[in-house]
């Protein structure tokens, strides 16, 4: 498959981004197949610029119904009540898209992500995650590391106007030009697990507050049990709280740490 020419309408489409990256990376393109969970105001932006670039398919998985919260901030679906009156926000972003881009392939997946099985997975090259909880992404992440093939997995969180992506793409190999030779460089990435069990001390001091602060909401929606994004200001003790636990936690590690090295 990866040896296909662009189609000659696929050429004339897209010419304007094939001038600016290439037809091997718009062939590519062409024929990567995406996995989007999570029908948020920045999922929705995501996907339409992938299905207007010529990405190969998207499937949407998102059994949601729509909300005020989700109509202001999910420009891909539509006002009109009886339009969206018994449909799911997967459904009505998968109609939205298709006006887009009549060539990409764009379906709805229905059910609860955690339960599909590692099989599913590997008909993608792209899973990106939104709006799940802590547990789904790390379960997630790991069917897509045991995959025989690479799949880059991604998540992707906004918290009001605070946001952040975490992206595993396991080994990763690219190869650079210097002179007059190509050079082939790997980047090893960590899994989520590992990722967000790293002790706070270890992390670079120009780590971003709100990296703790995300980390601290994750944690105190998992105990009480919320869903991602449920928190509000009236939480605002408990939160305090749980943020008092975990640096105490993280101090106590050390301090263990410490003992058993010296």
């Amino acid at each position: 498959m990866d040896g296909e020419e662009l189609t000659q309408q696929e050429t004339e489409l897209y010419d304007r981004q094939i001038r600016v990256w290439g037809v091997d990376a718009q062939r590519r393109l062409s024929k990567a197949n995406v996995l989007v969970c999570g029908m948020t105001g920045t999922v929705a932006e995501f996907c339409k610029n992938i299905v207007l670039a010529g990405v190969g398919s998207v499937t949407l998985v998102d059994d949601g119904v729509v909300t005020e919260a989700a109509l202001s901030a999910n420009f891909l679906i539509p006002p009109d009540e009886s339009v969206s009156k018994g449909r799911t926000l997967a459904e009505l972003c998968c109609d939205s898209l298709l006006e887009f881009n009549s060539m990409v392939r764009v379906s709805v997946e229905k059910g609860d992500i955690s339960s599909f099985g590692e099989d599913f997975f590997s008909k993608f090259d792209v899973v990106v995650i939104s709006s799940s909880s802590l547990a789904t992404k790390k379960l997630i992440n790991e069917k897509c590391r045991r995959l025989l093939r690479r799949v880059a997995f991604y998540t992707v969180d906004c918290r009001d106007s605070c946001g952040e992506i975490f992206v595993d793409l396991q080994n990763y190999k690219y190869t650079k030009k210097k002179v007059d030779e190509a050079v082939e460089f790997e980047l090893k990435y960590p899994s989520f697990e590992e990722a967000i069990t790293t002790p706070w001390k270890r992390l670079p001091r120009r780590m971003a507050r709100l990296y703790f602060a995300m980390r601290v909401i994750e944690k105190f929606e998992e105990a009480e049990g919320r869903k991602p994004g449920e928190t509000s200001i009236l939480d605002f003790p408990g939160v305090m709280k749980k943020r008092q636990e975990l640096c105490e936690e993280e101090v106590h590690s050390m301090n263990l740490k410490f003992r058993i090295i010296y």
